[in-house]
């Protein structure tokens, strides 16, 4: 009978799927959207505001005529990545994007420098895109703006749950909040078209707000400027990695379908971000500098003014923006399984839950996003400047190893038809390569004093951390290697039996012990008072027991230490024995009542498995309360 703990865990994951029902979780092109690219999409939410930020900076209302070029540019830029990326959704449909690209190309360092700044950009993601969606939030309802931390943590984990129930559930949850966000922002930008053909729209709230200039402007000053405002922009190119990383998840034809989402995606975000900008302009939009009320808020409220579409707006915009931290949580544990597998992570992080999802992945997601939103204070503007940097390390790593793969299938291909398609592959990957090599050294330049630094000392402590974890399980291996000469028995095995009092969990494990046939075996107590070890000796003598008991004296009332002394004795004496150690335990059912018993066996077990040649045998006495099979 299930206990309350399965019964919760059932309520609110659902039931346990077996292996064979991995094939029912793969996703259709419909659904593949919300899941997979949910960031991208949403990311134009945000991305307009960065480069209107900056551009401010100048102080001069002029400065803002440039959003459109350098939008224009961005808009390339994704383009030019969509395209470098469909190619690695057919040249690798079995997923694990620039990590397995990396891997395969361009050598470990590369991998493991790729696969740190994915880990990495999967919780920035997280956060920022939460912290996002509680900015729209409430630029709707500014009195919630001082619970931000509370919000966010609380949407972190429900995403968490949601994805703990299956990629297919979690799909089907998302897609309606994701094609609403698509559909009303179309709207919007029909509706301010149209206002614009009629009559012209309106200026928004900041249109008048008083430029504040804080950066050199002029000449040369004006083109760092508008790289930097480059470099905020790119936040509308995060997230399109993550369908490459999850080909395996497509239903068949996997790489087909995974392509043509990915264009989808591509189509939807490029002309989402331009339209959006284009109303910036147009609005006069500024951005403020807490981010609050957004610039795509203020876009909305002077299309359509406080209606009911406005609102419909925002809170389809929030539930896009915290929803693109689903993209994390498809990818994260998808590359956390990937390199668990090839040694890099525990182990534990290559396992699929009860409903075929890499559960322990998504907790741990989960739980160092929901830290950096706590340590941020829910401040997007801090937490974003910590963005993109691992966004564009495996971009350029991802697209540079295309390059090579595309090098290696010439030399085995003769077929002219063949070659001629893979030159034009190898074209739109070096593109790709190039071109997200120069942005990632002009998003380090402008981004690393203002956050930057932090996300690339996490990459580089990830990348020591999975090699030192790697190196651990390659020592392990040759340690566990069978010795040439096989398996050699002891010379003879003595068994000992902790004994504390005289009761059923003493007797059941000398019988235990007994059946094992040991060559020979002692009962063996450690005597912390006079009178509580000549009561025992009484009642054992009196049970007529036939073994013998030792007494250890124990001048400092401890237990431990006269055990492991007396095991130790019989190891260097006999170096080519074994020794046996049976532990009676209490099985319990109540956790509290784990903390009133076995304390002292569970320390001295510890102790004991550390010594060589030393084997421990728990012998489980089941008290009436552990029939329920509970701890809680």
């Amino acid at each position: 009978m299930p206990g309350p703990g399965d019964i919760v865990k059932r309520a609110v994951i659902g039931r346990a799927l077996a292996t064979n029902r991995l094939g029912d979780t793969r996703l259709s092109k419909k659904i593949a959207l919300p899941v997979f690219c949910s960031d991208p999409i949403s990311s134009v939410a945000y991305a307009t505001e960065q480069i209107v930020l900056v551009l401010g900076a100048a102080g001069a209302a002029s400065f803002l005529g440039l959003a459109a070029p350098i939008a224009g540019a961005v808009a390339l830029l994704l383009a030019i990545v969509v395209a470098s990326y469909r190619q690695t959704c057919f040249a690798y449909p079995s997923g694990g994007g620039a990590y397995v690209v990396s891997k395969e190309n361009l050598g470990e360092t590369a991998s493991l420098t790729a696969a740190a700044a994915l880990l990495v950009d999967y919780v920035m993601t997280v956060a920022v895109s939460v912290v996002s969606g509680v900015v729209a939030i409430t630029s709707a309802v500014p009195s919630l703006a001082s619970h931000a931390v509370l919000l966010s943590v609380g949407f972190i984990a429900l995403l968490a749950v949601v994805n703990l129930r299956g990629v297919r559930e979690s799909g089907a949850a998302f897609a309606l909040p994701t094609y609403a966000f698509v559909a009303l922002t179309f709207l919007l930008l029909a509706s301010g078209a149209y206002r614009a053909l009629t009559g012209g729209v309106p200026s928004v709230e900041s249109a008048h707000l008083e430029l504040v200039h804080t950066a050199h402007v002029g000449g040369i000053f004006t083109v760092l400027l508008c790289l930097r405002a480059f470099a905020s922009g790119c936040t509308a190119l995060t997230g399109v990695e993550a369908i490459s990383n999850g080909v395996p998840a497509f239903k068949k034809p996997k790489s087909k379908n995974a392509a043509t989402t990915l264009t989808i995606m591509g189509a939807l975000a490029i002309s989402m971000f331009s339209g959006i900008t284009a109303l910036a302009i147009a609005t006069h939009a500024r951005a403020y500098p807490d981010g609050n009320p957004s610039v795509i808020s203020q876009i909305a409220e002077g299309v359509w003014g406080r209606t009911v579409l406005y609102y419909a707006f925002q809170i389809a915009t929030a539930a896009i923006l915290i929803l693109a931290a689903n993209t994390a949580f498809n990818g994260f544990p998808t590359l956390a399984s990937i390199l668990a597998q090839d040694r890099f992570l525990p182990r534990q992080l290559h396992t699929r839950g009860d409903r075929l999802v890499y559960s322990n992945g998504l907790i741990l997601l989960a739980v160092v996003s929901a830290s950096l939103v706590i340590g941020f204070n829910a401040n997007i503007d801090k937490l974003i400047q910590l963005y993109i940097v691992g966004v564009f390390t495996s971009f350029t790593l991802s697209q540079f190893g295309m390059v090579r793969h595309w090098n290696s299938a010439l030399t085995t291909i003769t077929d002219s038809g063949q070659r001629s398609r893979i030159r034009r592959s190898q074209t739109i990957n070096a593109t790709g390569a190039a071109v997200t090599g120069i942005v990632l050294i002009i998003v380090v330049y402008y981004k690393f004093m203002h956050g930057a630094y932090l996300a690339i000392a996490a990459m580089i402590v990830l990348f020591f951390l999975m090699r030192g974890i790697r190196r651990h399980y390659s020592h392990v291996a040759v340690e566990l290697l069978p010795k040439p000469n096989g398996m050699v028995l002891p010379s003879r095995n003595h068994a000992i039996v902790l004994v504390s009092e005289v009761h059923q969990p003493t007797l059941r494990a000398l019988a235990y012990a007994k059946a094992t046939r040991p060559d020979d075996l002692t009962a063996l107590t450690v005597a912390v008072d006079d009178h509580g070890s000549a009561e025992l000796r009484r009642q054992w003598d009196a049970q007529g027991i036939g073994v013998p008991l030792t007494i250890l004296d124990s001048p400092y009332r401890e237990i431990t230490r006269p055990v492991l002394d007396y095991v130790q004795r019989i190891r260097r004496n006999s170096p080519r024995d074994v020794i046996t150690v049976f532990i009676p335990e209490y099985v319990v059912g109540k956790w509290w009542e784990q903390l009133l018993h076995n304390q002292s066996a569970l320390r001295l077990k510890t102790r004991l498995l550390h010594q060589p040649g030393v084997m421990v045998t728990s012998v489980p006495f089941q008290l009436r309360s552990s029939e329920n099979h509970e701890m809680f």
